[in-house]
């Protein structure tokens, strides 16, 4: 394929420089997962994976929605999921991809959307009293704390640490507390 899409900042080992390569992985990923996805997340992992250039991915998903490939899932979380006619394209035309990209590119989106519906469920605060910082982790379930972990820490950057980790597995860090304290 014609070598059309804008290769700044992707790696060029196992990056996609076609626009219609980066229509099909869009289609692909997004059908793969069977879930809404963000798309300017989607941008933004894999420009970080070296695969596409992030301002490409964005192009391809207007593109892609206004064929009738991709449609809206929610306007004010920027998500998207696959029509019929995009599930037929990514079907029919993925075996054009390398399998490298299909892999690490499918492997981001799905870390990248646990990513997106943790958060959603993740209330988490950084507060400052008295000259201490401290970092709020919540979960909550349908906008109700169901836990709530107020813990000291050294600075703001420490906080952000602890956020992230957060975010990463809430679940995991519920039922390790769960464990810890019925054992």
């Amino acid at each position: 394929m014609e070598k059309d899409a804008i290769s700044a900042g992707v790696k060029t080992i196992g990056g996609l420089f076609s626009t219609a390569e980066i229509k099909i992985l869009v289609c692909y990923i997004i059908d793969a997962v069977r879930d809404a996805v963000p798309g300017q997340m989607l941008a933004n992992v894999l420009h970080y994976e070296g695969i596409a250039n992030c301002f490409e991915v964005n192009a391809a998903i207007a593109d892609l929605c206004e064929s009738g490939q991709l449609k809206v899932h929610n306007e004010k979380e920027d998500t998207y999921v696959i029509t019929e006619k995009g599930t037929m394209v990514a079907r029919e035309l993925k075996t054009t991809l390398p399998f490298t990209v299909k892999d690490r590119a499918y492997t981001a989106a799905i870390k990248m959307v646990s990513r997106f519906k943790n958060a959603k469920n993740c209330d988490i605060e950084i507060e400052k009293a008295d000259g201490k910082t401290y970092a709020i982790c919540s979960l909550t379930d349908n906008g109700n704390a169901f836990m709530s972990i107020k813990l000291q820490v050294t600075d703001e950057e420490q906080a952000m640490l602890i956020k992230e980790k957060f975010i990463t597995n809430p679940t995991k860090i519920y039922s390790d507390i769960i464990n810890i304290l019925t054992d």
